[in-house]
C-alpha cells in the first residue's frame, strides 16, 4: 500500500480501482460456505481469524495511534457487518454483502492512508455507480451516467479512490462482476470517462513470452494487440482474463499492465495496434478434456454439427478447440462438472470417446496466417512431441495445439528454444 502511494502521487487526474487484500476473498469465501451449512462455529473462528489478520495490517501501515485507532474503527465496522448475517445467512445477496467486504476494507484502509499522509484523496463508494443488468452483464449507460454525476460532484479533486469487483445489480442488491474483478470495473471506468490509459498493476512485468513458472529466462512482451492479449489470456496466461479489457478495446484506450514492486519496467501496452514480430509468446491451459465424435453415416449430414453444438449449448459450456475429419469431429472442454450429461446426450447421436489429462498450448503473435515459415518453425520444434490436435487459420494471431498434460513442460521448452531463442 506504501508503494501504491507512491505510485498514484504524481498530481496528475486518475481514478484508483483497488480490489481487496491477497486471500481476503477466498477467506470471505470460506465463510459464507459454512454459515449456507448452519456451521457457525467455524465461520465465527474464521471471521475472527481474518479480523485479527486486519489488525495486524493497521498496526503495521499507519504510523500514528490516531490513525491506527480510525483504522481499527474501520475494521471493526466491517466485521460486526459480517456478523450480523450469522444469525440470518440463507441468501444469495447477503452472501454477496459478506464477499464485498474485502473491497470495501481495503479502499477504505487506504483512503485513511493517504489522508494520514496528508494526501488529498475522494473515496468513491462503487456501489453508487457500478449496476449490472437482469443478463447480469455490466450496464454501461448506468455506470457513465451514474459515475459522471459522482464525479461532478467533485470537480475539484484529482485524485479518487474506488472498488473493484463489487457492484449493483438490478434489484439494488449487493452483487459483483465475477469475471476479471477489479480489472474489469477499471476498464469499464476509462471507458466511461474516456481515459487517456488504463494501467493494472499486478507483481509481474505485464505478459511474458512464455510460462515462467516452468521456463527459464523469459521476458515481458511489451507490445501485444487486444486480440492476442486475449488469446494468452484465455489459453493460460493469468495475468488478466480475456474479457476484462473488452471496453477498452471498443473505446481504443490502450492498457498498461505494469509491476507494483518494479515501477520502472516498461510493462505490457494492449492497444487495438500491433506490432509486425511474428511470434510473441505461449501459454498453456490444463484441465483439457478432448471429446472425439465419430459416426461414419451422419457426420457430414445436414444439421450435425449444430446438434452436436446445442449439446454444448444445453449445458452451458464452451468449446476450445476443434477439428474436424471426414467421419469425426474432435472438441475440446475445460468444464468436467458437466461432461457426463453432455456425453449422455452426445452418445444418441454417434459414438463418443474421451481423453482426458490434456493441456492447450497456444502460440500467439501477429498476422500468423499470412507469415511463410512459421508453421515450418513450429512444427520442426514438435518433432519428439506427440500433438493430439492442432487449430491453425481460425484467426490471424493463433496457432493452437492439443498435447497431454505430460508433455505439456516439454512442449513449451521446445518452443522456446526454437521461436524465441534468436531474440
Amino acid at each position: 500500500m506504501h508503494s501504491v502511494v507512491e505510485l498514484i502521487n504524481d498530481n496528475s487526474p486518475k481514478i484508483v480501482v483497488l480490489s481487496a487484500m491477497a486471500g481476503a476473498t477466498d477467506s470471505l469465501v470460506e465463510i459464507t460456505t459454512y454459515l449456507s451449512k448452519n456451521n457457525k462455529d467455524t465461520a465465527k473462528e474464521l471471521t475472527s481469524s481474518l479480523e485479527k489478520k486486519y489488525k495486524k495490517v493497521v498496526s503495521d501501515l499507519f504510523k500514528t495511534q490516531e490513525y491506527k485507532n480510525k483504522a481499527l474503527g474501520i475494521v471493526l465496522s466491517h466485521f460486526n457487518h459480517i456478523r450480523s448475517f450469522f444469525h440470518k445467512f440463507y441468501s444469495q445477496p447477503q452472501r454477496n454483502s459478506i464477499l464485498a467486504m474485502g473491497e470495501l476494507i481495503s479502499s477504505s484502509l487506504f483512503h485513511l492512508l493517504l489522508e494520514e499522509k496528508g494526501i488529498h484523496a475522494t473515496l468513491l463508494p462503487a456501489l453508487n455507480f457500478m449496476r449490472i443488468d437482469r443478463a447480469e452483464e455490466p450496464d454501461e449507460y448506468y455506470i457513465k451516467e451514474s459515475l459522471e454525476r459522482e464525479l461532478q460532484a467533485h470537480q475539484h479533486n484529482i485524485l479518487f479512490i474506488t472498488q473493484g469487483y463489487i457492484c449493483r445489480n438490478v434489484f439494488g442488491e449487493i452483487d459483483n462482476l465475477k469475471r476479471g474483478g477489479s480489472d474489469y470495473t477499471a476498464s469499464l471506468i476509462a471507458a466511461a470517462v474516456e481515459a487517456e490509459e488504463l494501467q493494472i498493476w499486478t507483481d509481474i512485468n505485464g505478459f511474458h513470452n512464455n510460462d515462467p513458472r516452468y521456463i527459464k529466462n523469459t521476458y515481458p512482451v511489451h507490445n501485444l494487440s487486444f486480440d492476442e492479449a486475449a488469446e494468452l489470456a484465455y489459453f493460460g496466461a493469468k495475468i488478466l482474463h480475456p474479457s476484462s479489457v473488452l471496453p477498452c478495446k471498443i473505446k481504443d484506450i490502450p492498457v498498461r499492465l505494469k509491476n507494483t514492486m518494479k515501477p520502472n519496467d516498461e510493462g505490457t501496452i494492449i492497444s487495438n495496434s500491433s506490432t509486425k514480430t511474428d511470434i510473441k509468446a505461449v501459454a498453456a491451459k490444463d484441465g483439457i478434456i478432448t471429446i472425439k465424435i465419430k459416426s461414419n453415416r451422419m457426420l457430414l449430414a445436414y444439421g450435425f454439427i449444430r446438434k452436436v453444438f446445442e449439446v454444448f449449448e444445453l449445458y452451458e459450456t464452451p468449446v476450445d478447440v476443434i477439428t474436424t475429419s471426414e467421419v469425426a469431429l474432435s472438441v475440446t472442454i475445460d468444464k468436467p462438472d458437466t461432461l457426463e450429461p453432455i456425453l449422455d446426450d452426445l452418445r444418441k447421436l454417434s459414438t463418443v470417446e474421451v481423453e482426458q489429462n490434456q493441456s492447450i498450448v497456444c502460440i500467439v503473435g501477429n498476422l500468423i496466417a499470412e507469415k511463410k515459415g512459421i508453421v515450418a518453425r513450429i512444427f520442426n520444434a514438435l518433432e519428439d512431441i506427440p500433438v493430439r490436435m492442432i487449430s491453425y487459420g481460425g484467426s490471424d494471431y493463433n496457432i493452437t495445439l492439443l498435447v497431454k498434460t505430460e508433455d505439456k513442460v516439454k512442449t513449451l521448452e521446445a518452443l522456446n528454444q526454437n521461436l524465441f531463442s534468436h531474440d
